[in-house]
């Protein structure tokens, strides 16, 4: 399936990777009616930031995952659909995961039974590297056993094997991709890269983190869009579970090396309690398996490797040293 001209549904359209592919979407001549979470602000989210020709080029609809209407409402017309709407701070799933329940697995349950109902044509599930926890071995592939290591992705398991159980019961053509790690303009600071970069950006020479010794496979957003476009358009994708990685691991502590010397920087570590995880929760290794991608869906990262993350870092300081851009993150608070 080719996806220029079709009516498509993004959820989670005012997020990090939403607001990308969004805007990927419609440079390649979709359309996109955006699904973005309803506010008293009527703020956008990241879309707020996009060009005045996305803008023009989409249909918002504001609502809540968690409401079935609205999410059949929402659905109306489309023929595929990127579930990317979800909770996904770890931190604040210890504090609140009654509200991970509702949002990742019940609002997944709302849109698989609506596309089920409406007959949409494609469903691309948004899961997380996350739910495979530790490595026990590696590279990952995606017969990796599952470990729900905290309540987030516990909840993301749940939601990825209530979109699976609609493809096996009813064959509702669901695919469920698995990002590791995706960084990059936008980025939640909850995560490690922007949470560096920001600090640095906005000049401070101690930098606050939790641990430095797990590892992590890294990938640029641009690579995880064009993987979701890619699955969307494959038909070899429905029915199966497929990782988004760049076959690269690097531990925290060199990455933010890596981005100390890309902003030409010298900072000093503290380590601080409250961005640490509890010990059986915190994830020590991350690394990807990608060769199904590349195998089902003709999809490989652009952004590989040592080089590739330099590339993307680059890109990323960039738009974090924009003041305007630096000004929508409270750098000198951690946010759980």
């Amino acid at each position: 399936m080719k996806l220029n001209g079709q009516r498509i549904l993004v959820t989670g359209a005012d997020g990090f990777i939403g607001s990308h592919l969004t805007e990927t979407l419609v440079k390649q001549g979709c359309k996109v009616r955006a699904f973005t979470y309803y506010n008293s602000f009527n703020s956008w989210g990241w879309l707020d930031h996009t060009t005045q020709q996305v803008k023009d080029s989409i249909e918002i609809f504001s609502g809540d995952i968690r409401d079935p209407h609205g999410v059949k409402t929402a659905m109306q017309g489309c023929s595929v659909v990127f579930h990317l709407a979800a909770l996904i701070g770890i931190p604040y799933s210890y504090h609140s995961p009654d509200s991970y329940v509702d949002t990742n697995i019940r609002g997944t349950l709302n849109l698989v039974q609506a596309a089920r109902e409406l007959g949409v044509e494609k469903f691309i599930q948004t899961s997380t590297s996350e739910v495979y926890g530790t490595a026990r071995f590696v590279p990952i592939t995606e017969e990796h056993p599952l470990q729900g290591q905290s309540p987030y992705s516990a909840t993301k398991i749940g939601s990825d094997q209530i979109a699976y159980s609609f493809y096996n019961s009813f064959g509702t053509p669901v695919s469920v991709l698995r990002p590791f790690n995706t960084y990059g303009p936008r980025q939640s600071a909850r995560a490690v890269i922007p949470t560096v970069i920001s600090q640095i950006a906005a000049g401070q020479k101690v930098i606050k983190l939790g641990s430095l010794l797990p590892t992590r496979d890294f990938s640029y957003v641009t690579d995880t869009v064009n993987g979701f476009i890619a699955a969307a358009e494959s038909d070899n994708s429905i029915g199966e579970f497929i990782n988004l990685g760049s076959n690269f691991e690097i531990s925290v502590g060199d990455t933010v090396a890596l981005i100390a010397e890309l902003m030409d920087s010298e900072v000093e570590i503290e380590s601080d309690e409250i961005r640490t995880r509890p010990k059986n929760s915190e994830v020590e290794r991350l690394w990807a398996d990608n060769s199904k991608a590349k195998e089902l869906l003709g999809w490989s990262p652009q952004y590989p490797g040592i080089d590739g993350l330099r590339r993307g870092l680059s890109q990323t300081i960039e738009w974090f040293s924009n003041p305007d851009n630096l000004s929508a993150y409270k750098v000198n608070i951690y946010n759980t």
